[in-house]
Order: structure tokens, then C-alpha cells, then sequence
């Protein structure tokens, strides 16, 4: 709200002020004048007291009147508990047959009201959907949001996991890979994936499969017991699959010192 809306609303605001003190100026001087022309009478001390009386039997009428709280709750007052006194006793104790609240009342019915709609309205029109039937066009409006989601490029590279992950040799990919290697895994996997602390990458044996959807899941998930880092908080999923596939491309390269094979050979 910039200074001209306030500047507004404060007018608008002083104007009904004048309005409203206008209006009891114009009462007053309606008054007074009503007054002037004809006024009126004091009250005599005998009138004083048939006033108050009057007053009096009006206040006493309102306080027998049941409040709203005893009308909601459908209470008898105190004066006509004996009227609900029931027939039998025991051992000089006896029973007030008080009526139900209507507040519940009105909920049961209200209640035996929603169940008949519910029941015509679900199971014998069919105008509203089953829990079986919301979560059949969930499912069906999940796909198509799927869909809707993926035909963008830029989701549909971020949606990439280790089960639609897919081997690639193109060259800009590649790249992109290089380069995250270079950043983050030669302290452990040597500057040619030869292996130093980590294990050797550019033969066929893994530790935890070799195939392009383990090699993905190894670099997203990490080996925490044996050292090494999840990366997927650090670095993107498109990343990961690039690093991926770079990964892979560099099979059977043979770097000079390399580590001797571990894990199980992937044919």
C-alpha cells in the first residue's frame, strides 16, 4: 500500500467521521427544538413510583425467563423439578425424568439426515466418487502431471534417477562429466580412475555393480561405511548422471598404477 492508497483511506475515513458527528448534531438540535416548542413535564413522585414499580415487574418476569443456555439444553428450571419426579423410589431416592438436550437431538437428526444424502448422493446416484474411485483419478491425474512435468526439458533433466538413467556417449555429457570428476573424485579415485584410496573404475570388477543404473545409485546414495560420501544434496541428478556416464566411458583405459581389481567382474 504505497502513500497515495493512504492518503485515501484516511479521507475516506475523516468523512465518515464528519458523517456520523453530523448526524448527532442533527439529533441534538431535533431534540432540543422538540423540547422548546413543547416541553415536557417532570414527573410527579407518585409517577416516579409507578415507573420504577413497572420497571421492577419487568425485571422480575425477565429472570424467571429461561436463559439460552437452559432453552439449548432443554433443562426444566428448578421451580418445575417436581413436576418431573417419576413414579418409583428408592431408599427415598428419586428420579427426574429430564428430557433429552435438544442440542443433541438436533445433532442426531442432523446426523441421520447427512447419512440418508451420503447414501443416495454415493451408492444409489453415484454423483459423488468412492474412496476406490478419488484414488483411481488420483493416480490417473499423477500420470498426467508426470507427463505434464516431463515434457519440460529442464524438469525432465532433473526427474533423472538411478532407474531412467541412461548410458550416453555424447560428447558434451562426457564433458560434463570430466570436469565434476576432476572437482570431486580424484582425491580418492586417482586423477585417471586408477584407484588411490577408492577402488580402481576403469576395469570390470565393482564392489557395487557396474551396470549404469548401480554406478548412478553408488554416486547418489554413497558407501557411508566405507568411506564415501553421498553426493546427491551436492550436486544435481543431471550431474550425477553425467559423472555417470563418464564414468563408463572410461572402461578398459588401463591408466598407468592402476589398483588392483575388487569387487565382482561386470560382464
Amino acid at each position: 500500500m504505497n502513500s497515495t492508497d493512504l492518503l485515501v483511506l484516511a479521507t475516506c475515513l475523516t468523512a465518515v467521521l464528519i458523517l456520523c458527528v453530523s448526524m448527532l448534531l442533527l439529533k441534538v438540535v431535533a431534540v432540543f427544538a422538540k423540547e422548546s416548542a413543547d416541553p415536557t413535564p417532570f414527573s410527579t413522585e407518585e409517577e416516579k413510583r409507578q415507573r420504577q414499580k413497572a420497571f421492577d415487574e419487568v425485571a422480575a418476569l425477565k429472570r424467571m425467563e429461561p436463559s439460552i443456555f437452559t432453552r439449548l439444553m432443554g433443562l426444566k428450571p428448578m421451580s418445575e423439578e417436581r413436576n418431573l419426579i417419576m413414579e418409583h423410589e428408592f431408599d427415598g431416592i428419586t428420579e427426574l425424568n429430564n428430557p433429552t438436550p435438544r442440542w443433541f437431538m438436533a445433532l442426531f437428526i442432523g446426523s441421520m439426515i447427512f447419512a440418508v444424502v451420503y447414501l443416495f448422493n454415493y451408492e444409489v446416484l453415484g454423483f459423488g466418487q468412492t474412496q476406490e474411485q478419488e484414488y483411481v483419478s488420483e493416480l490417473e491425474q499423477a500420470d498426467l502431471d508426470k507427463i505434464a512435468f516431463l515434457s519440460n526439458p529442464v524438469n525432465a533433466k532433473a526427474a533423472v534417477n538411478e532407474s531412467s538413467v541412461v548410458l550416453t556417449k555424447d560428447a558434451i555429457v562426457l564433458k560434463s562429466g570430466a570436469a565434476l570428476y576432476a572437482n570431486r573424485c580424484t582425491p580418492c579415485h586417482g586423477e585417471k580412475a586408477q584407484g588411490i584410496v577408492g577402488p580402481n573404475l576403469t576395469d570390470e570388477f565393482w564392489l557395487h555393480g557396474g551396470t549404469v543404473h548401480d554406478v548412478f545409485k553408488t554416486i547418489k546414495y554413497g558407501v557411508p561405511e566405507k568411506g564415501m560420501i553421498s553426493w546427491e544434496k551436492s550436486i544435481s541428478a543431471q550431474q550425477i548422471s553425467d559423472l555417470t556416464n563418464y564414468l563408463l566411458s572410461l572402461q578398459g583405459s588401463h591408466p598407468a598404477g592402476a589398483k588392483a581389481p575388487q569387487g565382482e567382474q561386470q560382464k
